[in-house]
């Protein structure tokens, strides 16, 4: 098995004491049996509990992998969805706690959700417990679909993704001694005491022992509740699985009286709010029961709400619901950092900005104008020393004086970028400009001059001198005065340190736990507003700002400047890698394809936005192959070799890294092929693979397989055919390789980066 940390003889030790513990029960035998009665025992005892430790087999014998047709049964583990709801199923009824730690690619793991879980004998081992599973892996790219519903991990059942993920840190916390060992299973009972940790246990007979006999250790549980027996709005406040599931079918198969009994009655529960039924409701398409929905989150007394609120409030809404939200999340914010700190967010982002005009900005980007290049006829230096002659023969006028410190921080920032070779030579420079700029800046103000131009020259030469509390002051000064539309390089500088020191103020609040002005959330997003129009912007800042909204959780807000960004920088490698992750997550391998389809139908631009649809639908096939999904995933990936061939077909700059994208995409494409039994398609495939990119075969795809390891898997497989010629057409295609490239290990970087 693999774990995050080995030690030999505490592995050893614990083994013995573990396997001697729980073998010599079960090896035990309390009268004597015929040699045929014995058999039989074993033979039951070991299709139900697996081979033990004893009988001396290898890992494959003691975990077989699960096959695709386990992998088809259903999880028969009705796991809880959070640790809260455990725990109050586990004060109910009586029933111990036992918490099920799994990781994907460890075989132990493996066997135990692709085999175990899914056994009806082994299910029944589980019945007297309350359970939970945690696994910090993501099975499905997101939890629920557009409409509130949730979508279930197809590797656990009954749970998210998310679910599983979120309780693993507090198990980890109150059970795992700091060891994030898999598999593991970790028996509490009621009163939240632990009572067994069964890891590093090198059989899964042990491991099905200390289960089956857990319960005895500890008092009997209560009656069983008939469940099916309650009126449904009676069971709208129950924390259990299996009352949730029947309250969220009811919902979305009831009419709008039975919709608006259930969301009344989760109203009047707001210390138990059944989040998954309002979640419906608030996605759904009964707008009076988004409305009421809303209501119920509003009243709700549990932190576990915090981040439905924080959705709910990224839709359209009245004003009055939308302070309700705000309002509630500020009250759970006593017992909720992440709450409390959302509270902000929202807040911030519905005031009105106090430094910036932002609405000034948006009319004078409308038609904005930029100042042509710098010409080797005007450069920075004469334009500095013409300034200096102006200032000296003008002593008592501060505009010529302000020309020239402006002009000569112009060139101390330049200075910082010419010296490519020599930064330190090209700092020091720089170091002594900005003194220079400032001193003048400092002269002009003195004499009179005063406004935006004077205060930015101060705030830049102070901020990129190191004086970064000046550099902040000055700026908040300079950008309340500065007229919207200002398009040179100053106005860029100066709205990026304003920026900063908004941002840095509100980090700090947070870590001094304080509340920060609503209206400094507003500066800072409608400075980066402001970038992300600007002639001189990049989309560097616009990835800053997408990252910023999405951290402060206004995720609607992040997609409006992300699509905004990409609407200006359509070919932005980062920003294509931002919207991709978000389409995954969001919307799925499908939803990914669709906007990309979207995009080129808008833009017409295959020369700009060809390789990366081609990016989308090699990612969306890499998805679905995960999900097993292989016919869609063999569709996906011939979707992204044409997007690719378009690309180089509409730019010579495609070629290369084109050629490489659909080499790797062949042999994903044969990987599946091989998977499916289909080895005439496959090698197919990988020659077509070898053939378009032969440098590529030692590089590892988006599932970290490289086409040299799914021809060597084919090949092993060919050789036993009758047919050798197919055998004999690949080993030829592979020994005209590199066989550097036919290496294991190298990682995800391929040749080139070994």
């Amino acid at each position: 098995m693999r774990v995050v940390r080995h030690w030999f003889w505490q592995r050893a030790l614990i083994v013995l004491v573990v396997s001697g513990a729980f073998l010599a029960p079960a090896l035990a035998e309390d009268e004597p049996k015929g040699a045929d009665a014995k058999k039989a025992d074993a033979a039951k005892a070991k299709k139900t509990y697996g081979t033990r430790l004893s009988e001396n087999v290898g890992r494959e014998g003691m975990w077989p992998a699960p096959t695709a047709r386990h992998w088809a049964q259903p999880c028969l583990i009705p796991f809880q969805r959070t640790w809260a709801d455990a725990r109050a199923v586990s004060i109910e009824t009586g029933k111990p706690i036992l918490c099920c730690i799994n990781m994907d690619g460890e075989i132990a793991s493996e066997h135990y959700a692709g085999v175990r879980y899914r056994q009806k004998e082994i299910a029944e081992l589980y019945k007297p417990y309350v359970c939970v599973v945690a696994s910090v892996y993501r099975h499905t790219p997101r939890d629920h679909d557009e409409q509130g519903r949730r979508i279930l991990c197809p590797r656990f059942g009954s749970v998210t993704c998310g679910e599983h993920i979120a309780i693993e840190p507090i198990l980890f916390e109150k059970f795992l001694d700091g060891q994030r060992v898999a598999p593991r299973h970790v028996m509490v009972d009621v009163s939240g005491k632990e009572i067994y940790d069964v890891f590093y246990v090198n059989d899964t007979a042990g491991v099905f022992d200390a289960i089956r006999d857990g319960p005895e250790k500890v008092a009997a549980p209560k009656p069983d509740i008939v469940r099916g027996d309650r009126p449904l709005v009676e069971r709208v406040a129950s924390r259990h699985r299996e009352d949730r599931e029947a309250v969220e079918k009811a919902y979305r198969e009831g009419d709008g009286a039975m919709r608006a009994r259930l969301l009344a009655a989760a109203k009047q529960h707001p210390d138990a709010a059944p989040l998954e039924l309002l979640r419906l409701a608030v996605f759904g398409l009964d707008v009076d029961a988004s409305k009421l929905a809303r209501a119920a989150l509003a009243k709700t007394k549990t932190a576990d709400a915090t981040e439905l609120i924080s959705d709910a409030l990224q839709a359209p809404m009245a004003e009055g619901e939308r302070k309700e939200l705000i309002a509630a999340l500020k009250r759970l914010g006593g017992d909720s950092t992440l709450a409390r700190w959302l509270a902000g967010v929202h807040s911030g982002l519905s005031a009105k900005p106090g430094a910036v005009d932002a609405k000034g900005w948006a009319k004078a980007h409308k038609a904005g104008t930029y100042p042509a290049p710098k010409t080797s006829d005007d450069p920075l230096i004469t334009a500095a020393e013409d300034r200096a002659r102006e200032a000296e023969a003008n002593p008592k006028d501060p505009e010529p004086r302000l020309a020239f410190a402006e002009a000569t921080l112009e060139l101390a920032l330049e200075t910082r970028r010419t010296y490519v070779t020599n930064p330190n030579r090209g700092k020091k420079l720089a170091k002594h400009l900005y003194a220079d700029a400032r001193r003048s800046a400092e002269a002009a103000e003195g004499l009179g001059a005063k406004g935006w131009r004077v205060n930015a020259v101060l705030a830049l030469s102070a901020y990129y001198a190191g004086d970064v509390p000046e550099g902040y002051r000055r700026a908040e000064a300079a950008m309340a005065a500065m007229p919207p539309g200002a398009a040179d390089w100053r106005s860029m500088a100066l709205v990026t340190v304003f920026a900063e020191s908004r941002w840095k103020t509100i980090k700090q609040a947070v870590r001094d736990n304080k509340e920060w002005p609503p209206s400094y959330l507003a500066d800072l997003d409608a400075a980066y507003s402001i970038l992300r129009k600007h002639p001189l912007g990049t989309d560097g800042q616009v990835v800053w700002h997408y990252e910023l909204l999405l951290w402060l959780g206004a995720r609607a807000k992040a997609m409006g400047v992300l699509h905004d960004g990409l609407a200006r920088f359509r070919d932005s490698p980062s920003l294509h890698e931002r919207l991709r992750k978000h389409e995954l997550r969001r919307r799925g391998p499908v939803g990914l394809e669709r906007t990309y389809d979207a995009l080129l139908k808008k833009y017409d631009d295959p020369a700009r936005l060809a390789a990366f649809a081609g990016v989308a639908s090699i990612a969306a096939g890499d998805q679905l192959r995960r999900r097993r999904r292989y016919e869609l995933a063999i569709e996906a990936y011939a979707r992204g070799i044409a997007h690719y061939e378009k690309a180089m077909a509409a730019h010579e700059a495609h070629k290369a890294g084109g050629a490489l994208a659909i080499a790797l995409a062949l042999a994903a494409r044969a990987r599946v092929f091989y998977q499916l039994g289909d080895d005439t398609q496959a090698l197919r495939d990988i020659l077509a693979s070898f053939k378009q990119s032969p440098g590529a075969a030692g590089t590892r795809d988006g599932m970290n397989v490289s086409p040299a390891e799914t021809a060597q898997m084919l090949l092993a497989r060919l050789q036993e055919a009758e047919d050798k010629e197919p055998a004999k057409a690949l080993a030829a295609a592979l020994g005209a390789l590199d066989p550097e490239l036919l290496v294991p290990d190298w990682g995800l970087q391929g040749p080139a980066g070994k």
